[in-house]
């Protein structure tokens, strides 16, 4: 498991955004602390037994802050609480033979992919002390996702059939949180250059005659992804008045980077 540490390579112009986005912020008299914990690349399994542990640390209060934590995933499938293994349109052999695995789990909506290329956040957010609701929360979740993709010319908006972000009838981000003891965990995930060929294999977020897009697809181009996190980070400032404060997860979970624990 790889701690996410940043790159240097073109990253000017994210840089000087986050620069200003941060004084900005630092300056507002109601700007509370999050932290964040980035991961190059994160199994699903570990990286949602993680949101599990830290749930119960924030709701205890052993965790003091909201967390965000921001990563990539190796390819998985995963079915949400409304979702089902109709919505998976190839046999359970391909996926096998291209070794992806499915998980089903807490979260809301339907069947989604995950892969090297997409960023994927997890706020670990209690409602109450941040002062909106889920409504509102998933609102902002999009938000910062149709922000990041303007800032690349991506004129992303809302959709009224299915939560997320969307460029015309082409899904760009999808969401699907859980809410327990009012702290939240699961959340977004921003197609940036992730494969779209599995997306093919479903109809995505139980949706028929839809298609996924990404960044890479509007843009017809790669972009830095080290360069899009910086942005969405500046953006989930913005949006949800923090000032995101990096941190190593040990600090939250002091087990999670023991060798003894297998992880």
């Amino acid at each position: 498991m790889a701690v996410y540490r940043g790159a240097n390579s073109g990253m000017d112009e994210a840089l000087t955004y986050e620069r200003n986005t941060k004084a900005a912020v630092k300056g507002a008299p109601d700007a509370r602390t999050c932290l964040c914990a980035e991961f190059a690349l994160l199994n699903y399994q570990e990286a949602r037994q993680l949101q599990i542990e830290l749930v119960a640390a924030r709701k205890s209060g052993a965790l003091a802050e909201d967390i965000l934590l921001l990563l990539e995933h190796p390819p998985v499938f995963t079915v949400g609480r409304r979702g089902g293994r109709q919505n998976l349109l190839v046999p359970e052999s391909c996926l096998r033979d291209s070794s992806i695995s499915i998980v089903h789990v807490e979260r809301g909506g339907d069947i989604t992919f995950h892969g090297p290329g997409q960023l994927v956040g997890y706020p670990i957010l209690a409602l109450r002390s941040a002062g909106f609701g889920v409504v509102d929360y998933v609102e902002k979740l999009e938000e910062v996702m149709i922000r990041t993709a303007a800032r690349y010319g991506v004129n992303a908006s809302r959709n009224p059939a299915n939560h997320g972000t969307w460029v015309g009838n082409s899904k760009l981000g999808s969401i699907g949180v859980a809410v327990r003891s009012g702290i939240t965990f699961h959340g977004f995930a921003f197609n940036v250059n992730v494969s779209l060929a599995p997306f093919e294999w479903i109809n995505p977020c139980g949706l028929r005659g839809i298609s996924m897009t990404s960044l890479a697809r509007e843009l017809s181009r790669t972009l830095p992804i080290d360069q899009v996190r910086q942005a969405l980070k500046c953006e989930f400032e913005k949006v949800f008045a923090v000032k995101l404060v990096p941190s190593e997860i040990g600090a939250c979970r002091p087990d999670f980077f023991n060798p003894l624990s297998g992880k």
